[in-house]
């Protein structure tokens, strides 16, 4: 069995990983199963080149296969922000229902409302190229939180 590291320590996400990837026979691990805690920085400037920041340190300093991603919102009126940054938009620790309720305050008067969450994932293979796949998804801000089953941004993200 092929052993492979998702480059994460949510644990929603693990399971996702290791629902599509164990019938397959790998063997999933994560961050949360290393016996030591690694510190990546996570310096790049776009979603692609984040995610292959951490693919590639997993898989340089463990010699095994790692997947990561990055992910987040591009709103075109706020210069495409929170962009790479959305995890941290607005501080670390911050509530998600504070920073939507901050973009919708931002988007107040503004007729251009275009936005997308992108999502990148890095497949880095030991002796190999890394590839790094991009999805993206078109849709605008709405006025106002809306749903109940969304987590994060998606309580303002509308598609038409």
């Amino acid at each position: 069995m092929k052993e492979i590291m998702i480059v994460s320590t949510n644990a929603h996400k693990i399971e996702e990983f290791k629902q599509m990837l164990e019938p397959l026979g790998f063997v999933v691990k994560s961050l949360l199963d290393a016996d030591e805690k690694f510190d990546i920085v996570e310096d790049g400037t776009t979603f692609q080149e984040n995610a292959a920041i951490k693919a590639d340190f997993i898989r340089n300093q463990c010699n095994i296969m790692a997947i990561a991603d990055d992910s987040g919102l591009e709103i075109d009126a706020l210069n495409k922000e929170p962009g790479i940054h959305s995890a941290r938009y607005l501080g670390h620790d911050t509530d998600y229902t504070y920073k939507n309720t901050v973009i919708l305050e931002r988007m107040k008067g503004v007729t251009n409302r275009s936005a997308r969450f992108v999502s990148a994932i890095a497949l880095a293979i030991p002796n190999q190229e890394t590839k790094i796949f991009t999805g993206v998804f078109e849709g605008e801000i709405h006025t106002c939180i809306a749903g109940g089953n969304g987590f994060g941004y998606d309580p303002i993200f509308y598609v038409p």
